[in-house]
């Protein structure tokens, strides 16, 4: 097995992110440095460590969170006393990581895993994982406002377009909207809207791929089901040959 694969199913990270730290020298295999990308171990015989800390695969974890608003997608512990995701993780015995994240105010569905690669897939915007979101908007409103979000802005010197766009309902200077993207560029929706001249006040992911939040209650998780995780992998491009 390459030792770039090995890491990733350690749960330490991607194979991409691996790479770098093989190539920082903090790999160990026998207790010799490995620096060279594409080496293979046995994994049945050979110890590999990272910073000197020895690895062992861990059983794949997949899961859904609906995240609360006001707690940070984060899993340490923050001395500015804001809270974080893992008041809800405490029972969860494998190390899982978020997979992207959502703002502190923002709230929904939250993938955490231990499987780097799965992860690094649904989060790069090269594999077309479309999230969706329901947003809740407020402005002066366009009355052509579906057809004003569906063709493109430019932000940050980069052109970005909806995968889709669905306008819910429209009130005076507020508007709600559900709209889709396989970018993962930070903070996109609120960007998104204020070249439009909105601004979001509510914020809440209901999708990501194949998996929608559903009727899961706030700081509730569960585990995604054998059929869910099957098409998460299929879009993703791990399914079968990576099964």
């Amino acid at each position: 097995m390459r030792l770039n694969r090995f890491l990733s199913e350690c749960g330490v990270t991607s194979r991409r992110k691996a790479d770098n730290l093989i190539k920082a020298g903090r790999v160990t295999v026998n207790g010799e440095v490995v620096c060279t990308l594409g080496s293979v171990i046995d994994e049945s015989a050979d110890a590999v460590a990272l910073d000197g800390k020895p690895l062992r695969k861990e059983t794949k974890r997949y899961l859904m969170l609906n995240k609360p608003p006001f707690y940070l997608t984060s899993l340490k512990s923050l001395e500015d006393g804001k809270k974080t995701i893992t008041s809800f993780l405490g029972d969860i015995e494998q190390r899982v990581y978020p997979v992207g994240r959502l703002d502190y105010d923002s709230e929904g569905l939250l993938l955490l895993t231990n499987d780097g690669e799965l992860a690094n897939r649904i989060h790069h915007p090269r594999y077309k994982v479309v999230k969706t979101y329901f947003a809740q908007v407020s402005g002066d409103v366009p009355e052509n406002l579906e057809t004003v979000l569906q063709d493109g802005a430019d932000i940050e010197k980069r052109f970005v377009i909806p995968d889709s766009v669905n306008v819910l309902r429209v009130s005076e200077r507020r508007a709600r909207v559900s709209i889709s993207f396989h970018e993962g560029q930070k903070h996109l929706v609120k960007k998104y809207f204020e070249v439009f001249g909105l601004r979001v006040t509510r914020l809440k992911r209901i999708s990501c791929g194949n998996i929608s939040l559903g009727k899961l209650e706030k700081g509730a998780w569960r585990d995604l089901s054998p059929a869910e995780l099957k098409g998460l992998r299929r879009i993703t491009g791990l399914f079968p040959c990576d099964q």
